[in-house]
């Protein structure tokens, strides 16, 4: 399911930023010069909501590295204002899911957008066992 997310988010930095731009899930490469996004889910949790639904909050954080050395706070607060539409509505398995709780901080020159992909998971459960056999006694009085 992550995964999935995760690459849902790229595809949508892809549409929104083009070509230009790089989005790494796994691990960033030390040559990297700029221009890059990598995506990150550091605290998944899943909770249970009733019989076999769950609850899980994903929380997200895409991190921008600015290509410019000069104006780096501006470079990230310009992509940071396009990240919330970007990311609002992303297209998983034929349906919208929606980003939530939206924010984004400027660290050391780095971008760093967080964004929720929260929702309900239902876990398949086993076959249920059928009854063998039933006897049942009856008795009538009078």
């Amino acid at each position: 399911m992550i995964v999935s997310i995760m690459e849902a988010v790229s595809a949508a930095l892809d549409a929104e930023f083009g070509e230009g731009y790089e989005a790494y899930i796994e691990e960033m490469p030390q040559d990297m010069d700029g221009h890059s996004f990598f995506i990150q889910c550091p605290n998944p949790t899943n909770k249970l909501f009733r019989g076999r639904k769950y609850f899980r909050r994903n929380q997200f954080c895409v991190q921008y590295f600015p290509l410019s050395e000069d104006d780096r706070n501006r470079e990230c607060h310009t992509v940071g204002e396009r990240l919330f539409s970007c990311l609002e509505y992303l297209e998983m398995d034929g349906s919208p899911v929606r980003g939530t709780n939206m924010k984004y901080e400027v660290i050391d020159g780095v971008l760093h957008f967080f964004v929720n992909y929260d929702m309900f998971v239902y876990r398949r459960g086993g076959p249920i066992p059928v009854m063998e056999e039933v006897a049942a006694e009856t008795h009538v009085k009078g």
